[in-house]
Parts: C-alpha cells; sequence; structure tokens
C-alpha cells in the first residue's frame, strides 16, 4: 500500500492527518491557502478514479514544492510529520 501524503508548511505546528482543523486555521492565518493552491493544481475529477485522482493530487503536489520561490511547502507522511516535529525539539 503507498503511503498518503499531504501537503503542509514547513512553520505549520499541526499535524494535518492528526489536528486537521487546527493544522487549517494556521494556514489560513498565515495566508498560505494550502488547500486552495492545492486544487487550482491538482486535474482531478468525478470521471477519474480514486487510484487516478491520487495520483493527480501527489503530482499537484510534487510541483507546488518544485516552483515554490520560498520553499515553504513540504510533502509529509503522518510518521514523517511526527519524526520531523520530534527532531526539531
Amino acid at each position: 500500500m503507498e503511503a498518503e501524503y499531504m501537503l503542509t508548511t514547513l512553520d505549520n505546528p499541526y499535524n494535518p492527518f492528526t489536528h486537521y482543523a487546527e493544522w487549517q486555521a494556521f494556514d489560513l492565518s498565515h495566508n498560505y491557502d494550502t488547500c486552495g493552491t492545492l486544487a487550482r493544481f491538482a486535474v482531478t475529477g468525478n470521471r477519474l478514479t480514486e487510484s487516478e485522482n491520487a495520483v493527480a493530487i501527489n503530482e499537484a503536489m510534487d510541483r507546488i514544492i518544485e516552483i515554490d520561490p520560498y520553499c515553504r511547502w513540504i510533502k509529509v507522511t503522518n510518521e514523517g510529520f511526527e519524526r520531523m516535529k520530534a527532531n526539531k525539539h
């Protein structure tokens, strides 16, 4: 089974997998609009399979990270996020 990824910013202290409401509040309060940005880049739709939509979303995350001039976004797994935050302390 392939890992599930989410797009977040380096400065967001909340895990988007486990504390989504807090994560989103932080994201929006800093004017990142990560979900909106992802929606603009991902070419998804109800005519695509779940797998095809997942691929499109992952490709969109990669593209956002690639062109971000501020290097603010990263793609994380739940476990990777927890390890990253643990290493900051």
